[in-house]
This record gives structure tokens, sequence and C-alpha cells, in this order.
């Protein structure tokens, strides 16, 4: 009888999860780098002064740059070693370079704050609301008295009122068959001087002082030297003489000048004759300013005639 021979089998159990070792305090380890760079990131912006991170800024957004394209400029440059030129990118898109506005951070540690507004700010906020506040109640009246009362409704059209950066530009024009002055002359007629006089009642107790243009049409001056630059300079002067004599200081002129046909009211139309008219612009920031209660009040043959 041959010898039996006896078969062990061994069981070997695996414990769990054994495939994935320590793979996973590799990823927190990475996680807890990068959430300490980022917040010594936050730590070292809200530290750091304004000059030093317009400098940073300009560091990783120059002002200037390498006049080649690539290489160093010489040998590096070229397209090859017997072509000159550098070479170009001919797929990427082209970029556009855009000024930012310098970072709003923190300086020396502490938040960024706006600037508190100091008493000369203050003051000079005040001082030009109440100048916008005179200049549109000085356009209003003029409107008003324009359109309402009786001896002007014939020239409602003569006179354009405009509120612009440079200040209060009130225009006298001409219109067809209702002129401002006598053909070629500077003569003013009769309805010239009562709106001139309406202009003058209402800037009178404003501060600003006041710019005078004379302009006239395309149409040049025949058979005599006497052109259009010299009747646009009289035509102001005459303008600036009649204010005068109705209670302008001379003290608040500006400046009187003859523009001719140089600047027309309709650039298509340069022979037409609304372009033939005086300009009186109540400069801004000029003359000295009163207090907004003192600003132009007008008398009452304005409003109620």
């Amino acid at each position: 009888m041959a010898d039996q021979q006896s078969i062990v089998i061994k069981k070997i159990k695996k414990g769990g999860h054994s495939s994935h070792g320590g793979a996973w305090k590799i990823a927190y380890a990475d996680f807890v780098t990068a959430m300490m760079a980022f917040f010594l990131l936050l730590w070292l912006l809200s530290s750091a002064s304004q000059e030093q991170l317009e400098g940073i800024s300009d560091y990783f957004a120059p002002t200037t740059a390498s006049v080649s394209q690539s290489g160093s400029g010489k040998i590096l440059g070229g397209t090859t070693i017997a072509v000159d030129g550098a070479m170009e990118d001919t797929v990427s898109r082209p970029q556009v370079t855009m000024d930012l506005p310098p970072p709003k951070a923190g300086s020396g540690g502490e938040a960024m704050q706006d600037a508190p507004v100091t008493a000369e700010q203050s003051a000079e906020i005040a001082k030009k609301e109440a100048e916008d506040k005179q200049i549109k109640e000085a356009k209003d009246k003029l409107q008003e008295a324009i359109n309402t009362l009786p001896e002007f409704q014939q020239m409602a059209k003569s006179l354009m009122v405009e509120d612009t950066p440079e200040g209060l530009r009130i225009q006298i024009v001409d219109q067809d068959g209702l002129a401002m002055f006598a053909s070629g002359r500077a003569s003013m007629f009769e309805h010239t001087q009562k709106i001139i006089a309406l202009v003058a009642s209402v800037v009178q107790k404003m501060p600003q002082n006041l710019a005078i243009s004379g302009h006239t049409d395309a149409v040049p001056m025949s058979g005599t030297e006497y052109t259009n630059w010299e009747l646009s300079s009289d035509r102001a002067n005459a303008a600036r003489r009649f204010l005068i004599a109705s209670g302008i200081p001379d003290s608040r002129i500006a400046s009187v000048v003859g523009k001719a046909a140089t600047e027309p009211l309709l650039a298509d139309d340069p022979t037409n004759a609304r372009n033939r008219r005086l300009s009186i612009v109540l400069l801004r920031g000029t003359g000295k300013q009163v207090a907004p209660e003192a600003a132009y009040q007008p008398p009452p043959s304005i409003i109620n005639p």
C-alpha cells in the first residue's frame, strides 16, 4: 500500500485597502501646501505698500519691450543666418495691451480705504455745484424771457443758449429776413440791441468773465480789402461796447475775437445766414464766485413785463 501524502492548503487573507498604500497622504500634503501658499499670498498682498504693488504690476506688465520680436535682436533674431528679420508667430492672435488702474490693496498692513475729503476739496465741490446751479438758472431765465415776452417773440429762433464744459454759451444768430447787423457793417439794428440788453440784464450779477466772438458766413466781401476777418472782429467789439454800456464791467471781458467763417454753425451749409452770429460765453471757474444765496435774481420786468 502506497504511502499517503498529505496536502496542506494555506489561505492568506489580504488586508483591506492595501492597494491604496500611502498615496492619499501625498495628495493631502499637496493640498495643505497649496492652502498655505494661498494664505501666504494674501498676507503679502495685505502688508505690501501701494508702491510695492505697482512695482510688481509693472514687472509683470512692463511698459517697454525689446524692439526685436525674438532672440537677442542680432543673429538669434533672424529667421535664418542669411535672412534678416525676426521670426513671427502666424498662428496666435495679436494681443491688445490695456492700461489698468492701480491695484486697490492694503498699505502697511491696513486695509485700503478711500481717502477722506479735505475741507479744501469740500469747498471746491460746493463752489462747482453752486456755479452749475447759477449757470442753469441763467439759462432758464434767458429761455423763459425769449419765449414769453412779446417783444422777443420774433427773435425766438435768434437766441441759442447751451450749457457747455467751457461755460454758458449764448449765441445771437441771423435768420433769413432778420439780420442782427447791417450787411457788411458792424452797425446793430434796434432788435439786436434789445436782445443783447436782455443778455446783459441776466449775466451782470453773475461773477464769470465773458468771452465774445464774432462769426460770419463763407460769402467773401467783394471790391474791398475789408474782409470777413475785420467784419467779425468789428461786430464782436460792437457787442462788447454795448454790454459795457448795459452795465457789464470792462474787467469781466476776457477776450474779444473775430473768427470770420472758420467755425460755421452749419458746417454743411457755410453760406447759410445762421452762420452769421455773435457768441457770448460765461467762462466756468472765472471771476469771484458768490455764495449760492447771492446768485442772480432777475428783475421783475424780465419775468412779468
